[in-house]
């Protein structure tokens, strides 16, 4: 039987309230799905399970305050079972003592198109189907459609509206106070350094330029995606500093997750993980990033995107800033910053002229790496920034 236990969702998460389960007791579920939904100063993040099999029990109830570690569910795993999945049994098939003929449905939920699995689980949850909207062929109700209702009406109960002025600032303080606990520690234990150069992108904006002329306004690119692509391959030519410090070694990551810091509008700053930022297309990057700022605001991240950052991108030149110089969010090991692009005099092949030039700073943490090799990750980031159109 495996143990499902209350994740750590940040470096200094010591707790976490269980605010919901996403599945019930004998639910099959597989790696990636989202089981339950924890609240932490940070906000609501959507927790995922990583294994396959079927949920036993449940060792905490809504509304419990869990230390990190804690087993909240016993899941027994595909492995344990020594049968194949569920999935592939028919949905039919049931315990002999349940093989029993069912009394005919009322009247109004015999005109309603509705799946096994969907009519077994409004049973179970005493759910009128007459109100719920099907989604499946000819307005059909799926099992999904269910969940959806059955969520929709314990909403209101479970989750009280974050809405008054008094909320909103006690949300404010409590990622205040996650983030002063985070940037202690990390300028406390993490030796710094810090390394600066200047880029010329105008081969860079000119291609951007060039390549949004040739698309629609709904799918131009930013700046900001060259940037993170351009990081995250500098990162696989210098892996030292994509990884961790933990339990006081060096632990280098064979995964480049760039965590992309987002300012939240009630305040406070979560930096969620764009996985595998090396792999993916510059659209992809685009439309990773407008996704992750609509969920992170919408307090609807998952488990995986505040766990598996790498290294982190942050950029304020939107802001005016020029340059920055930001702390690593431990255990990470590096931190890149970046300010304004902004006109400045550029001396090339003895000419003067003008170029819009951009600020790149990397803060290192000194136990895991030194200044040369951040000095090569800043000139592989330059190197792939001139050759934007390969990105």
């Amino acid at each position: 039987m495996a143990e499902f236990r209350m994740p750590s969702l940040g470096a200094d998460m010591k707790k976490g309230t269980l605010v919901e389960w996403k599945v019930q007791a004998g639910d099959r579920v597989k790696r990636g799905d989202i089981i339950a939904e924890v609240e932490t100063e940070k906000g609501i993040i959507e927790i995922e399970v990583f294994m396959d099999g079927v949920v036993e029990k449940f060792l905490a109830e809504p509304g419990d305050e869990v230390p990190v570690g804690e087993v909240i569910a016993m899941i027994r795993t595909d492995e344990e079972a020594g049968t194949e999945p569920a999935a592939s049994a028919p949905e039919s098939a049931e315990p002999p003592e349940r093989q029993k003929p069912r009394p005919p449905p009322p009247e109004t939920e015999k005109r309603l198109k509705v799946s096994p699995a969907a009519r077994k689980k409004s049973a179970e949850l005493g759910l009128d189907l007459t109100g719920v909207h099907g989604s499946g062929p000819d307005g059909a109700i799926r099992l999904e459609d269910v969940q959806t209702a059955a969520a929709a009406e314990e909403a209101p109960k479970k989750r009280p509206a974050r809405q008054t002025g008094t909320e909103t600032a006690d949300f404010q303080a409590g990622m205040r106070r996650a983030i002063a606990k985070a940037m202690s520690r990390s300028n406390r234990d993490i030796p710094h350094y810090y390394l600066e150069t200047r880029i010329d992108m105008s081969r860079a904006m000119k291609w951007m330029g060039e390549e949004n002329q040739r698309r629609s306004v709904r799918d131009r690119l930013l700046s900001v995606v060259l940037l993170l692509k351009a990081t995250a391959l500098a990162l696989t030519e210098v892996p030292a500093l994509n990884g961790f410090w933990i339990e006081d070694r060096h632990q280098p990551s064979q995964t480049v997750h760039v965590g992309f810091a987002i300012a939240l509008r009630q305040g406070g700053l979560i930096a969620p993980a764009i996985h595998d930022t090396d792999r993916k297309t510059l659209d992809e990057l685009m439309a990773d990033v407008k996704d992750l700022i609509a969920r992170t605001r919408a307090g609807k991240l998952k488990s995986s995107e505040i766990t598996d950052a790498t290294a982190t991108l942050t950029n304020l030149g939107d802001l005016g800033v020029e340059t920055s110089y930001g702390l690593i969010y431990p255990p990470q090991v590096a931190l890149v910053s970046f300010g304004r692009i902004m006109d400045q005099p550029w001396v090339e092949n003895a000419m003067i002229g003008i170029r819009p030039v951009l600020s790149a700073t990397l803060s290192g943490d000194h136990r895991a790496t030194d200044g040369r090799t951040g000095a090569r990750f800043l000139n592989a980031l330059n190197l792939y920034l001139q050759e934007a159109e390969k990105l």
